[in-house]
């Protein structure tokens, strides 16, 4: 993670602004939040590459007020 910490944080503070984006629901939002530092913290461990391509999916569907869909 050491050579990826900067591309991770800035995914990471990306998706967490695009999350107060006002089209999207308020408690949606919040509860994403808690998800995503869960998410980045074992993802970091394991696939970046993955992490990181997934991170920019959420980005572009949520800065146009789109819910991403879950994979499960």
């Amino acid at each position: 993670m050491a050579r990826n910490r900067g591309r991770v944080l800035s995914s990471y503070r990306q998706v967490m602004r695009c999350l107060n984006n006002p089209d999207l629901p308020l408690s949606w939002g919040l509860q994403m939040k808690a998800e995503v530092r869960g998410i980045i913290l074992l993802g970091a461990k394991h696939d970046i590459e993955d992490l990181l391509d997934t991170a920019d999916y959420a980005i572009s569907l949520l800065r146009s007020g789109k819910i991403p869909k879950s994979p499960m």
